[in-house]
């Protein structure tokens, strides 16, 4: 089963104006975060409570994951899924591919999606949904907003070296956060009037220009060379050739996190939302998915502290 894809260079134009009741159509754009976006949980949960509810929802990666499952109603059945985990059944979802394009094939994943989600598809949705993918080679952003829904989530979080692509409509397709991390664009682009978006933040700061780097250190002592006939770099979680050098995980998550939040910057400068919530939730790794639990109260928690201007907002939008 296909996908319509669009592109960004082509978006479909559709009116804003009207949602429920006759209101200002209202879009949620949920932010890339990989493990921490399960505070995306306990934000819409909030938002609820609130009485805010979205016409439009737009996710990349994760927040593809949390916002489709929201679309379709399914929110709970995430939340208990997530809350399950734990450190053994994380590891037990990962299934090594020996294709070469990505060290897990996701279908463990993707079994456990279409068990949950079942043959629905996007454009039969109570609440229209728009997930965000990257194209292999073009670098197109490619918007999925019909089709089967779980096609769509794998595709917007297949992190690249992480997950196996996604072939959708003749087109390979990856994370949606290459492109754009939190997709305030997109959510315009289905006729959202007023764009609340929801950012994961990472830990990375602010970037500086270093100037000069001198090199007036001792170099780094070699380190014995690997026993002949065993995977001596895998256990040590390195491939560098000194020691103190950063590990293989560790390149993985850096370049991540300052790859996203660069251009997460870079874009919401360009289309900042109406408001904007950034999720920072401190010393909670990427993978560690079995830590559900923290990061949903997390969720709730930022949303009610930014209730007020949040309220304040909505009422001059919506008029009540």
């Amino acid at each position: 089963m296909s996908l319509t894809l669009f592109r960004k260079s082509a978006p479909e134009q559709v009116s804003g104006g009207v949602g429920r009741k006759g209101r200002p159509r209202i879009g949620l754009a949920l932010g890339a975060g990989v493990a921490r976006g399960w505070a995306h949980i306990g934000a819409l949960r909030e938002l609820a409570d609130m009485g805010v509810t979205p016409d439009v929802i737009v996710g990349a990666s994760i927040g593809a994951v949390v916002g489709g499952c929201y679309a379709a109603g399914q929110l709970d059945e995430l939340e208990d899924f997530a809350l399950k985990l734990t450190r053994r059944s994380v590891f037990n979802l990962v299934d090594v591919s020996f294709r070469g394009s990505g060290l897990m094939s996701g279908d463990k994943l993707r079994q456990r999606l279409e068990a949950a989600m079942g043959p629905q598809r996007i454009e039969n949705l109570p609440t229209r949904f728009v997930a965000v993918a990257t194209e292999m080679k073009t670098g197109h952003e490619v918007w999925l907003k019909s089709g089967n829904i779980v096609h769509a989530m794998r595709a917007s979080y297949a992190l690249p070296g992480i997950f196996e692509p996604v072939k959708i409509g003749g087109r390979w397709l990856f994370d949606g956060a290459i492109v754009n991390p939190v997709p305030v664009n997109v959510a315009r682009a289905f006729g959202a009037d007023w764009v609340l978006a929801i950012a994961i933040g990472g830990d990375v700061p602010n970037g500086a220009i270093v100037h000069d780097a001198a090199d007036d250190e001792e170099p780094a002592p070699p380190v014995e060379p690997p026993p002949p006939g065993r995977l001596w770099w895998l256990r040590r979680g390195s491939v560098a050739q000194t020691e103190g050098a950063p590990g293989v995980a560790s390149v993985m998550v850096d370049t991540f996190n300052i790859t996203q939040d660069r251009i997460m910057r870079s874009r919401l400068a360009g289309d900042p939302p109406d408001q904007m919530i950034t999720l920072k939730p401190k010393n909670i790794g990427l993978f560690e998915f079995h830590r559900a639990a923290e990061l949903i109260d997390y969720g709730r928690a930022a949303v009610r502290k930014a209730k007020p201007e949040l309220m304040e907002q909505l009422e001059g939008v919506l008029g009540d």
